[in-house]
């Protein structure tokens, strides 16, 4: 896929995501149950560990969590431009940013890029479109479709080389690569807490965008090109 890319051609993304509500305690009944079967099974490498405790990482399963943040971003002749969709309604968002891929990106030749995305950013915002009702655009709807009609990138999946078993992080890679990148104040295992205490989606949006622009130079170095220049980098 790689050997024929246009860049221009891709859109780059990255997601934020938090739980549904602040603390187990705020779930009703029925989710509480729900979660507390789901910590059974992620309890099995902390035995010693509680539900309550586990909720902290509810913000990365679909089914409990939710979408604060889309941050993506394309090139535009020599610009990088990033835009994000956020806020505390995830519906708007997320009905926002199917707008933009059902009106710039539905045709055969547009990509998504996103590092883990698919296994990670891709099937959480279908997800969370079916879960809020909202039709799935059709580079997200991955049903019945042969696996080179899939218009997925992914900059994890990549790097591996077939090799199932290695996860690399996008950090690792930065370095590995030299991608110089601002040292932010905030990593993901932070997010739940800087939107449901400190109550700052900008700080995340902040780093979603970040992250948005180190994928698509970390893209860059696996083709061998120069990387976007600071100037270059718009926010719109």
């Amino acid at each position: 896929m790689l050997n024929n890319l246009i860049l221009d051609n891709v859109l780059f993304l990255d997601i934020e995501t938090v739980s549904q509500v602040p603390d187990f305690n705020d779930l009703d009944d029925k989710f509480k149950l729900l979660w507390e079967k789901k910590a059974e099974l992620l309890k099995r490498n902390k035995p010693d560990t509680t539900a309550d405790k586990l909720y902290a990482s509810a913000g990365i399963y679909a089914e409990f969590g939710k979408i604060v943040c889309i941050s993506c971003g394309y090139t535009n002749g020599k610009e990088f431009r990033i835009k994000s969709y956020y806020g505390d309604d995830e519906k708007i968002l997320l009905e926002e940013f199917a707008e933009l891929l059902d009106k710039h990106y539905n045709n055969n030749y547009n990509l998504l890029c996103a590092h883990n995305g698919k296994e990670f950013d891709f099937p959480y915002i279908a997800r969370r479109m079916l879960v809020k009702g909202i039709k799935l655009p059709d580079i997200l709807n991955l049903a019945g479709k042969k696996p080179w009609e899939v218009k997925h990138l992914d900059t994890m999946e990549l790097w591996k080389f077939g090799d199932y078993k290695h996860y690399t992080s996008l950090e690792l890679l930065a370095a590995l690569f030299n991608i110089p990148t601002p040292k932010d104040d905030i990593d993901g295992s932070m997010v739940g807490h800087v939107y449901w205490v400190e109550k700052d989606l900008d700080r995340i949006v902040t780093y979603c965008q970040k992250d948005v622009v180190t994928i698509a130079q970390l893209l860059r170095k696996y083709l061998g090109l120069k990387l976007i220049s600071d100037e270059n980098i718009v926010a719109i």
